[in-house]
Formats: structure tokens, C-alpha cells, sequence
């Protein structure tokens, strides 16, 4: 795992080494995606099913999540599960709920602007599977998209080798609302869901985590239909002073790095000797974590603990790396809030671990990533709104405002927008 000094390297190595590289299309892989977009497009659900039999389930025979698969996931739930998954709903519910907007109105002599806001009529949620299991992604997507007042949301996911969905999925299906959903994945489903197929509805929107296959191929689509946005691998940027607590530092980065090797988890501090404990703590606890060899490789491939000048360069340099995660872990995290221009989510202080925001928090665990933070904003409500201005002028109201109007229609060289106005003003 790298080290950088500012005094001694420089600020611009600081700044290279907290840098993801953007989503770049691999050539083969590129191919290979739009292979099976094109596919899907022409067969339909004969492409996703022989899709599904090569890497899901070999004798997968349905695509679509049967009522009795439905209600066999609800009985095999236990208990204490369906109360956790039931309580993190309530807290995404509560939180995005304070994210509504009204439609609105501006009313003036003779003229009136406003602007309507209405949600997606269909939207589509990608859930990865297979092997993994993923409900608070289920909730995470879902739960937005219903306060957002989406009446259609229509769920694709790789089912597992015996051609079923996990139970756990399919609850928190439940709980958030899913109207439908269909196992198949990968960018099959994303095709399937851009252009709708013999038993897939076509939507307006695509939103959830994925793969590369996922991400390239909602990158493609874009424009058939809508993304959320282009999520690459996870990060997190640990900010800690000489009061942090190392054991808590180390944690927070093994956190992310654990979900694969590409995952990168950076430390910026401005003490040198709490990153090398922290070093030393990473080492340790990485040593009791069954995911050990991820761990090893995305902090030696990805990794960087980064000692600074000051605090206040530590913020800076915070903004350059636009994290998905950041846990600001310092003497007064809500002092430091207003440093902080670029980052996903941020986790202040020393009891607010990422497992909080991943599952039960509220905020949606749905981040920019990759630096995409700069300019991007998590899912939310608004993900799934569309919005349409509109005008009304009365008859004097357009005569006062037709010499500005006709100025600056004949000034762009648009002789039938001059005409529009003074036919008006003629028959007045």
C-alpha cells in the first residue's frame, strides 16, 4: 500500500494517487456487450433465456418470479430478519420522504410560469445476484423510486443454480414494492429493460449497481432510456486528525475494500505517525477476515494512505478525490461539513460506521463513484422525477414583451419566430 508525503512527494502525486481512472471501454468487452444488447433486442426473452441456461441456471425454463415464489420467500424468512429488513425500510421511507417536491407555480399581471413535476411512469431496478445477495440494494433503489411516486418498478436479477431468486431478495421485494420481477442479469437485463421484450416491459429509467457488463451496457443505452448513473467499483476516503481511533480507521477502510479487488480505500491525515498506525492495524485486522486475499490485493493495487501538511490540505485534497464514501473522522466532523464540496456519503465521526449508511441510515447506499462525485449526487427522489416549465401570456403581456422578443429573434437570424410574434400583434 502506497504512502505519499506531501512535503517531501508533492501535492500533485497526493492528488494523482487518489484519482480513480474514469470508465473507459475495454475493447473485447465492449464487443462482447453490445453482442448481447443486439441480441436481446432482436430474440427477446429467447436471447435472455439462453443467456440465463449459459450463466445462471442450466435449466432455466421462466423468466418471471411466479406468485408461489412470492409467498415461499415470505415463509422462509425468519423473523428477525424481516424485522431488520422492515426497519431499514422505515428509515430509507422516512429519509427520502423529506425530499418531495411540489409542482409550482409563478403568477404575475398578465403572466404566469411554473413548472410541473411528475414522476416516471416505468422504471427499471437492476439487483445484482447469482451468488450474491443483495436486499438493502433492493431497498436502496426501490424505496426512492416509490416516494418519488413511480407506479411501475419492474426488477431484473440473476437467479441462483437451481433457478431461484434468494428468499431475502424477493422480502425486501416485497416490502419495498416491486410490481415484477425477472431473473435474468448482466447486460441482458439492462437490454431487456431499455427495449422491452415478449415478458419484459420496457421503462423509462435504469437505476441499480452492477457489474461491467452492467455499467457499459447502460452506457449504451443511454438515450433509448434513462440511468441513473455509471457506477464503477466502491471507495472510500477515511479523513482523520492525531485524535482519531486507528482501530476504527483501519475498520472503515477494510469495509469497502471488501467487496472486491478493484475497490480502492484511501487514509488522509495529517499525522504521520497515525497513518503508520493505522498501516499496522490494517495489516491485523485483515489477518481475522475471512475475505483476506481481496482485501490484500485491492489495498495493494488501490490503496493509498496519504500524510499531509495540515487538516486543511487534507480537505482539499478530499475534494480533488471526490469519494463515494467518506468517513470524517475528526475532533468536529460537522465544523469540518463545510470543507467538503466533492463526496458521496459522508460518515462523521468515530460511531458513524459505512455499515450504517450501506444498510440502515436512511441515505441511499446508490453512489457516485470514480471521482463522478465532483458533479453527481447519490440516488434520490429526485432520480426519479421529470419536470415540464410551462407559459402563459396574455394579449398585452405579449405586447409589451414582442420588441425584446423580436430583437432577439432577428439578432439569431430567425425570421419565423419574428413572424410568430407580429402576426399576434397584428391581429391585435
Amino acid at each position: 500500500m502506497r504512502t505519499i508525503h506531501v512535503k517531501t512527494d508533492g501535492y500533485e502525486a497526493a492528488a494523482a494517487a487518489l484519482k480513480r481512472a474514469p470508465l473507459d471501454g475495454d475493447a473485447r468487452l465492449e464487443e462482447a456487450v453490445r453482442g448481447i444488447i443486439d441480441d436481446v433486442r432482436e430474440r427477446g426473452d429467447e436471447a435472455l433465456l439462453a443467456l440465463g441456461r449459459r450463466f445462471d441456471c442450466p435449466t432455466m425454463d421462466g423468466l418471471e418470479v411466479t406468485p408461489q415464489e412470492w409467498d415461499s420467500a415470505h415463509d422462509q424468512v425468519e423473523s428477525a430478519l424481516k424485522h431488520a429488513v422492515e426497519s431499514a425500510a422505515n428509515n430509507i421511507t422516512a429519509f427520502h420522504e423529506k425530499q418531495r417536491r411540489a409542482s409550482w407555480m409563478d403568477v404575475q399581471e398578465g403572466r404566469v410560469t411554473g413548472q410541473l413535476i411528475r414522476p416516471l411512469d416505468r422504471v427499471g431496478l437492476y439487483i445484482p445476484g447469482g451468488l450474491a445477495v443483495y436486499p438493502s440494494s433492493v431497498l436502496m433503489c426501490a424505496l426512492p423510486a416509490r416516494v418519488a411516486g413511480v407506479p411501475h418498478l419492474v426488477m431484473c436479477s440473476p437467479c441462483g443454480k437451481d433457478g431461484t431468486l434468494h428468499p431475502l431478495v424477493l422480502f425486501a421485494a416485497q416490502v419495498a414494492g416491486i410490481n415484477q420481477i425477472f431473473k435474468c442479469g448482466g447486460a441482458g437485463a439492462v437490454a431487456a429493460m431499455a427495449f422491452g421484450t415478449q415478458s419484459i416491459p420496457a421503462v423509462d429509467k435504469i437505476a441499480g449497481p452492477g457489474n461491467a457488463y452492467v455499467t457499459l451496457a447502460k452506457k449504451m443505452l443511454w438515450g433509448i432510456v434513462d440511468i441513473d448513473m455509471l457506477a464503477g467499483p466502491s471507495e472510500v476516503c477515511v479523513v482523520a486528525d492525531e485524535g482519531a481511533n486507528p482501530v476504527f480507521a483501519a475498520a472503515d477502510m477494510l469495509t469497502q475494500a471488501e467487496h472486491e479487488a478493484d475497490t480502492a480505500a484511501y487514509l488522509i491525515t495529517p499525522s504521520a505517525d497515525f497513518a503508520e498506525t493505522v498501516r499496522r492495524e490494517l495489516d491485523r485486522q485483515m489477518e481475522t477476515l475471512p475475505r483476506r486475499d481481496i482485501l490484500r490485493r485491492s489495498l495493494a493495487e488501490h490503496g493509498a494512505i496519504v500524510v499531509t501538511e495540515s487538516l486543511d490540505q487534507a480537505f482539499e485534497l478530499v475534494n480533488v478525490c471526490a469519494p463515494e464514501h467518506l468517513a470524517l473522522m475528526v475532533r468536529d466532523p460537522f465544523a469540518a461539513l463545510g470543507s467538503i464540496k466533492n463526496a458521496g456519503a459522508i460518515l462523521m465521526g468515530d460511531y458513524s460506521p459505512q455499515t450504517l449508511g450501506d444498510y440502515y441510515a436512511g441515505p441511499s447506499h446508490t453512489l457516485p463513484t470514480s471521482g463522478t462525485a465532483r458533479f453527481a449526487s447519490p440516488l434520490n427522489v429526485d432520480t426519479f422525477l421529470k419536470k415540464s416549465s410551462y407559459i402563459y401570456y396574455s394579449p398585452e403581456a405579449l405586447r409589451q414583451a414582442a420588441p425584446t422578443l423580436e430583437q432577439f429573434a432577428a439578432a439569431e437570424g430567425f425570421d419565423a419566430h419574428v413572424r410568430a410574434v407580429r402576426l399576434r400583434q397584428e391581429r391585435l
